[in-house]
């Protein structure tokens, strides 16, 4: 399993990789439902973590976390590090690319309350809507889903290259 991880917090979106084991299969399979917002806090000068709010299988082993290091704590809570620390955790995956100085800027190193979205996609909304019937009569709205909204129908369309609450 090759899988990425989109991690989104304050509107910016990195890449992580997922090692393969038992806690980031059920990941997985979680986040190919919807994507999953937790609230993340500073700890220790070295790492956000945070409750995932679900429970996921461990593989715990005594791991010396490095800065991108993603990891699984007591079952349920996600520990994302910019910093180093030496802790029994499972291993889910790491932050791709990154400087140590560029993940503590990302992960808003010292900061509490951070929101965090993780997902299997860096999908983030319809941006334009490409149709030929669309652009030979603009009176013509669509559904989030692409297909021709019905008049009168309560919902948010796109007409005009434009999203409309009606």
């Amino acid at each position: 399993m090759t899988q990425k991880l989109y991690i989104t917090i304050g509107g910016v979106t990195k890449i992580a990789t997922l090692i393969d084991n038992s806690a980031t299969q059920k990941l997985v399979t979680k986040l190919q439902s919807f994507p999953v917002t937790v609230t993340l806090n500073s700890s220790g000068g070295f790492e956000i973590w945070g409750a995932l709010g679900f429970s996921l299988p461990t593989s715990n082993e005594q791991i010396n976390a490095q800065p991108g290091d993603i990891v699984l704590y007591n079952g349920s809570n996600i520990c994302m590090f910019y910093g180093t620390n030496s802790w029994s955790y499972t291993r889910l995956g790491k932050i791709d690319e990154l400087s140590e100085s560029e993940l503590r800027t990302f992960l808003k190193a010292g900061d509490n309350n951070i929101k965090v979205t993780l997902s299997l996609n860096n999908t983030t909304g319809i941006q334009a809507v490409h149709s030929p019937e669309l652009k030979e009569d603009g009176s013509k709205a669509y559904t989030l889903q692409g297909t021709l909204a019905q008049s009168g129908q309560k919902e948010i369309v796109i007409q005009n290259g434009k999203k409309i609450i009606r």
